[in-house]
């Protein structure tokens, strides 16, 4: 845990992303202001349930992918969530025991919930840090991340459904810079992002209706484009099959993941430094 301040109590009766995404995924631990806020989320685009249930199932291939072919061995977690089996260090460690992970977020809800995450195999570590993404010093500077990994080797970084909370006066890409230089060559980069270029205007229009639900409860939504999506791999070597749709990277139930085809769920790749 942060040796930092504790965290502000949280706040029940304001609709938060953590706690609507645990709803999409049919969870349990969410408040009634989540609820109503989710809910008509999913009146105006149902499909954003498949979107964070693919997400998920993204996580868990990528997860896999990096731990068995390409002997990753440690991974970091940015905006991780509330804990959802399975999570990301079991099924690093089921590949390979050894596997170390950090975990960070900043809503005070999921530090509640870290205890979950914290679960390791013996021959592994797990640890949980209470720290903001836009601030990445916070991040990579702490103790706890130090003691758990190492730098200087390569380290996986999953930014999953995080980097559209993150308005472009903030310059996600400049955040995302600052984490990502630090990492030795050989790291990877695990990224999802919600979509804006939707082909109709219908669509468009529902999207529009969403991202100002989340403006209403005080939170910043920003669907971006594929190719604004994929300037956040600009320098890193995109891994086959390069910036798809989260049901479509290396599926495991046939080549159109499962969905109709031409399904939208989220944009996502996965990206090595060289």
């Amino acid at each position: 845990m942060s040796e930092q301040d504790g965290p502000p109590p949280v706040d029940t009766a304001t609709p938060h992303s953590a706690r609507m995404y645990d709803y999409y995924l049919g969870g349990k631990t969410h408040y009634e202001a989540d609820v109503r806020a989710a809910e008509a989320v999913v009146a105006r685009l149902p499909e954003i349930v498949t979107a964070a249930r693919t997400n998920r199932d993204f996580m868990i291939r990528v997860t896999r992918a990096l731990a068995a072919e390409y002997g990753v061995r440690q991974f970091l977690d940015i905006g991780s969530g509330i804990p959802t089996e399975p999570n990301l260090h079991q099924v690093a460690q089921s590949v390979a025991p050894d596997a170390r992970v950090v975990y960070t977020d900043n809503d005070p809800i999921v530090l509640q919930y870290a205890q979950a995450l914290l679960h390791s195999t013996p021959e592994g570590r797990t640890t949980y840090l209470h720290a903001d993404a836009t601030r990445p010093g916070t991040v990579l500077d702490s103790p706890e991340l130090g003691r758990t990994l190492d730098l200087d080797r390569p380290v996986a970084v999953s930014v999953n459904a995080l980097v559209h909370f993150i308005p472009d006066e903030r310059a996600p890409e400049g955040i995302l810079r600052t984490l990502l230089d630090r990492l030795a060559p050989g790291s990877f980069l695990s990224l999802s992002h919600g979509i804006a270029d939707v082909p109709d205007r219908e669509g468009s229009e529902r999207i529009d209706h969403v991202v100002d639900i989340y403006r209403r409860s005080g939170t910043a939504l920003v669907p971006r484009s594929r190719e604004q999506v994929a300037r956040f791999f600009d320098g890193w070597e995109l891994l086959d099959p390069g910036l798809t749709m989260t049901h479509l990277w290396r599926p495991d139930n046939g080549p159109d993941g499962g969905l109709p085809k031409g399904a939208l769920t989220m944009y996502a790749g996965v990206g090595r430094k060289r």
